[in-house]
């Protein structure tokens, strides 16, 4: 029997309908991720399964005994309960009890265990004993120390972050049969989002989730349930699967809409474009941000050794656009900033990457000029022109309409010397005309964003300062971000941890590496994981940034002269020129073994074939380390 089963189920807000008679059945282990635009109905499906609302027609069922809990999207505000507290509330029944020993155990410690604390204490483990409530106790001690929540403190004195922990907290402590997430990495960092993909893989709930994370999707989800006009179709398999398969569907569709209705054909275009695009990504636009990525790494080569007193002088032709020296900066006594120095060159795609609290909008805000550092210098070039995305979206007025908020009360627009209606404008940024005079409030975080960036693209700049932009963004606007940062020419400096974001759009990354150190790394995420997978025991200097992993590839490009300095022999000489190219081959089926092993596919196999290929991965894993550490030996 299904876990949960949905049949001829129909929801509608006034003449809006979200769902049409719409069926669904999700079974035990399943986890099915929920994709569709923003506003389609996904968050209020979930609300449908977790019983916080009525479908209008149709029937939810569930099995006897199922136990369902939901991770909201919006994050608690100021709520001045403990997070403790806050977590056992999840716990239902016994809540009230554990909140009440939590209490009992801290202020015996602080009594010293004196009497009169220590029998009341003895009071609630007795009452705890009698209901059972230990498992319970257990699995709130667990997801505190698992997601490292520090328990006595307020909610209210969280970041938006740890806020989001305590959420997840809260959702799991009840050792749920489903568990229902709704855009559960938004306001994580990379390190939570991927201790949260680690932590759902190995359990036995069953899941239903939103994400508009493709690396978080592609890992987790072994099915995809499209939401749709009001339709929901099940996609079996993983997303790749499911892109190919949407793409054919919609295609089809097109061609059967043509025949009666061509405007509704005209509608869908945008969107097989978008899946289309997501499937096989423009070969150009990835040859060029290859390009950007070759030519920032040798430019820092050269910076490396160059005179800086020749760069100073081109400050006026705008070429250097931020330099800090020797920068210090701290938040009451967190050292979030310790001798910090860049220098960020016209043109440059850098990506800020680090856990929640460690600096990285404080470190934008001091190369603006918002803060002002302890210690240290920064220098600011000419002739700047900076748009800021703000994640607190201060640009925009609330009580103002789209159309006021981003043309300010015209008609027409100026945009890289063209003029266009702000209509027309706006819908390329998906929203509907009957939309675009409804006020800022009343918009999703989705569309705040969306609109958000769609002011953001209105003003002249040549540096974007982009904070958290891809929150709440669903996949279609996602990658119209990443269009038009592809094809801006100016520069950019974004902090975002959706790890494909970042592989598709920065040429080199800052990662904050704790206690105030910040190091660079030339490509997006998947290079910084890279390198730190084959270098985990290699100390690395500032000087040795440009040669790190994402460049192995130039070994072989090496003169003669430079081998005879390193006075190899021949035999080492050709294997030092091997060796590059047989690493990349083995890499390339270390990676495919990967992707197999984490796909549903993988499964199907008999277990002395699934054994094989984890032998065969062992095989590899041991030759490439003992590879890396040859080739480094031989090009010393």
């Amino acid at each position: 029997m299904s876990l949960i089963k949905l049949e001829n189920v129909s929801l509608a807000f006034g003449h809006h309908h979200l769902l049409r008679h719409s069926n669904l059945a999700i079974e035990h282990k399943q986890r099915v991720c929920l994709v569709g635009r923003n506003g389609t109905g996904k968050s209020s499906l979930l609300r449908l399964i977790n019983k916080e609302m009525l479908p209008d027609e149709g029937s939810i069922n569930c099995q006897d005994g199922t136990v369902i809990a939901k991770l909201d999207q919006e994050v608690p505000q100021d709520r001045d309960i403990s997070v403790y507290n806050f977590i056992v509330e999840g716990v239902g029944e016994l809540s009230g009890l554990l909140a009440r020993y939590h209490e009992a155990l801290l202020e015996s410690e602080k009594n010293d265990h004196d009497e009169a604390s220590l029998n009341v204490l003895f009071e609630v483990q007795h009452e705890l004993d009698t209901k059972q409530g230990w498992d319970f106790h257990r699995n709130v001690e667990n997801m505190i120390d698992r997601l490292e929540l520090p328990a006595d403190k307020l909610i209210s004195e969280l970041s938006g972050g740890w806020r989001r922990r305590a959420l997840l907290a809260q959702a799991l402590v009840c050792a749920p049969d489903l568990l229902l997430l709704d855009e559960p990495t938004n306001h994580l960092d990379i390190e939570a989002i991927m201790w949260l993909e680690d932590f759902l893989l190995n359990t036995q709930v069953s899941l239903i989730f939103i994400s508009h994370d493709r690396r978080f999707i592609k890992r987790l989800a072994t099915d995809i349930v499209d939401l749709d006009r009001g339709k929901l179709t099940l996609y079996p398999g993983n997303f790749e699967k499911y892109l190919e398969l949407k793409e054919k569907n919609l295609e089809i569709e097109a061609q059967q809409s043509a025949l009666f209705d061509k405007n509704l054909a005209k509608e869908e275009v945008w969107v097989r474009q978008g899946i289309k695009a997501r499937r096989t990504r423009n070969e150009g636009r990835v040859r060029r941000l290859k390009d950007l990525r070759n030519e920032r790494s040798e430019r820092r080569d050269k910076l490396s050794t160059a005179d800086f007193s020749a760069v100073a002088s081109s400050d006026a032709s705008g070429k250097m656009v931020f330099e800090a020296e020797h920068v210090n900066y701290s938040y009451g006594e967190q050292h979030l900033i310790t001798d910090f120095s860049c220098r960020v060159i016209r043109g440059d795609r850098i990506g800020l990457l680090g856990v929640n609290g460690s600096g990285k909008t404080s470190l934008l805000k001091l190369l603006l000029g918002e803060y002002e550092p302890d210690s240290g210098q920064i220098k600011r070039g000419s002739k700047q022109e900076i748009a800021y995305f703000d994640q607190q979206r201060a640009l925009l007025d609330p009580e103002k309409t789209l159309i006021d908020n981003v043309a300010g009360g015209s008609d027409m627009l100026t945009i890289n010397g063209k003029t266009r209606h702000v209509i027309s404008y706006l819908k390329d940024f998906l929203f509907e005309p009957e939309r675009m005079r409804s006020p800022v409030k009343t918009l999703s975080g989705g569309e705040t964003n969306r609109l958000m960036l769609a002011k953001l693209f209105t003003r002249s700049a040549n540096i974007l300062i982009l904070d958290e932009p891809t929150n709440d963004l669903d996949m279609e606007t996602l990658e119209l971000l990443e269009d038009m940062l592809i094809e801006f020419d100016g520069t950019i400096l974004i902090v975002s941890h959706d790890r494909d974001f970042l592989d598709n759009v920065v040429t080199s990354t800052w990662v904050f590496e704790g206690e105030g150190k910040i190091s660079e790394y030339v490509g997006g995420y998947a290079d910084y994981m890279h390198y730190l997978q084959n270098h985990k025991n290699k100390p690395q200097t500032n000087t040795d940034i440009a040669k790190e992993k994402p460049q192995a590839k130039a070994v072989t490009a090496k003169s003669p002269e430079s081998k005879k300095t390193k006075k190899l022999s021949y035999k080492e000489q050709q294997e030092l020129e091997k060796l590059p190219v047989e690493i990349e081959k083995m890499e390339a089926e270390q990676a495919a073994l990967h992707k197999l092993m984490a796909s549903t596919e993988y499964y199907q196999f008999v277990v002395d074939e699934q054994q094989k290929k984890q032998t065969r991965l062992a095989e590899i894993e041991a030759w490439l380390k003992d590879a890396y550490v040859r080739w480094e030996k031989l090009d010393q």
